[in-house]
């Protein structure tokens, strides 16, 4: 089997934090089982994380009216992308595995990486259309997301304070990567590791480092396919499908959950 190419874009400003701990493991692993290991540090990098008329090389076609998704894809089509935005896209397009290190911000990820995000993830490059979630351009790629949290997990469940991590989870692994068609393995959470003991943080990345070794081989999380649902109307459910979930507890996902309980840890572990 040829060796696999991962791809690790990278969010924080400090080289001595857990999360270049846990990146710089992730490099270590993967190199060492013999996979070419790519990288982006967003904040070395400077990268731009406004969506703007300078992504493009050239005149725009409507600069009275802009419209950043079409008129990237036009650039896209027309190899009109400025440098920054082209570079990254070779790194995606080459990589079998991507890995968004970050701290979590405000329940999302920092304002850099969403930046990649809309600069990166054109239209036409990354979606269309047509080619979107289970049908989406990259479905032959695997990503996850690994982050830290400033809160502990009790915080983060269905009765805490923050309310149920699968929830915070779903805008960013469906709106984002399943929307693009990425098969998205189980995130990798490190709970509050500004606030626990040393010997709990080295447990964290040996945790992480255990995963490393058979990461490529995950099973993905589980996303209702687009054919369940009827484009001509409106893209909801099926009847059919409705029919055959009638009697279940919970609903299919935590986004499309019929108004019953979500499926418990639907968007942190495959195979529920």
């Amino acid at each position: 089997m040829a060796a696999k190419k991962v791809f690790i874009v990278y969010a924080h400003q400090s080289t001595g934090s857990f999360n270049a701990a846990a990146k710089d493991a992730a490099v270590e692993v993967l190199a060492g089982q013999g996979c070419t290991v790519e990288g982006s540090d967003l904040y070395a990098m400077k990268f731009k994380a406004t969506a703007t008329a300078e992504d493009i090389i050239g005149e725009v076609e409507t600069a009275d009216h802009f419209c950043y998704a079409e008129e990237t894809k036009l650039a896209w089509e027309e190899g009109k992308l400025c440098a920054e935005i082209t570079e990254e896209q070779r790194k995606l397009t080459e990589a079998d595995l991507i890995i968004f290190q970050f701290p979590m911000y405000w329940f999302t990820v920092p304002a850099i990486m969403k930046g990649w995000f809309d600069r990166v993830l054109t239209l036409g490059y990354a979606y269309s259309q047509e080619k979107r979630y289970s049908q989406g351009i990259f479905k032959d790629k695997k990503a996850m997301l690994s982050f830290t949290t400033g809160s502990h997990e009790s915080m983060f469940s269905a009765d805490g304070i923050n309310g149920d991590m699968n929830v915070t989870l779903w805008p960013l692994q469906n709106g984002i990567l399943h929307y693009c068609g990425f098969q998205v393995l189980a995130p990798q959470i490190f709970w509050a590791p500004s606030h626990v003991p040393s010997e709990e943080r080295s447990t964290m990345l040996e945790g992480w480092r255990t995963r490393l070794q058979g990461v490529l081989g995950e099973k993905p999380l589980s996303f209702t396919p687009m054919d369940c649902f009827d484009g001509e109307k409106g893209f909801q459910l099926k009847p059919e499908v409705h029919e055959k979930n009638a009697t279940e507890e919970y609903g299919l996902t935590v986004g499309t959950h019929l108004g019953k309980a979500l499926p418990p840890n639907n968007q942190m572990k495959a195979g529920v």
